[in-house]
């Protein structure tokens, strides 16, 4: 897929006040620093679309991008930011919960996990409430350029087989780089073609 277009459209408060549109729409959500802002970027190849912020847990509001004239990349406030008021925090769970749960146009979520890291407990619960509420979804490993490839590769195994323990089918996953460019393509292409068969 080639991005000719990638625009900023909204940012919304709550589910009820997103965009009443009939275009797909592919969600990007992981904890607080996890490279979600420039994860977005390089898939857009436009650098300031999404703010990237070294603060973490930045993004507060539900961000629609309109790409291609054709579907939404949508970029979800990250969870597990423990500097949030216990109030901030369940606002926070309860917007993205309704998200997930409720938004028709949503056809994927991308979850973001930092590859350089063991298996944390809240991504996996996070995954694990996925499936149970039968949720379409997709693993995305971020930063596989902040250490050697046999690490990374070390990592993901060790986090798909931790998932294997609860699932029968395991999703599709991707690895990227937002300095590289890596797993741009193939993620790309993996929205083309649900795209194509919707």
């Amino acid at each position: 897929m080639t991005i000719k277009s990638a625009e900023y459209s909204i940012s919304s408060p709550a589910v009820d006040r997103c965009p009443q549109t009939q275009e797909p729409e592919y969600a990007f959500i992981g904890r607080s620093n996890v490279g979600k802002s420039s994860l977005i970027n390089m898939l857009t190849g436009r650098n300031g679309l999404a703010k990237t912020s070294a603060m973490p847990g930045k993004t507060m509001l539900i961000n629609h991008f309109f790409i291609n004239n054709e579907w939404y990349l949508v970029d979800l406030p990250g969870y597990g930011y423990a500097k949030r008021s216990k109030k901030e925090q369940d606002k926070l769970v309860e917007m993205i919960n309704r998200y997930v749960l409720e938004r028709q146009q949503m056809v994927n979520l991308f979850v973001l996990i930092d590859s350089r890291h063991e298996p944390q407990r809240i991504d996996l619960e996070f995954i694990e409430w996925l499936g149970e509420n039968g949720i379409p979804f997709s693993i995305v490993f971020t930063k596989a350029d902040k250490q050697s490839r046999a690490k990374t590769q070390a990592n993901v195994k060790t986090f798909m087989k931790k998932l294997e323990e609860q699932w029968e089918e395991l999703p599709p996953y991707f690895v990227t780089s937002s300095e590289t460019g890596e797993g741009r393509d193939a993620l790309l292409g993996y929205i083309e073609d649900i795209n194509q068969n919707l």
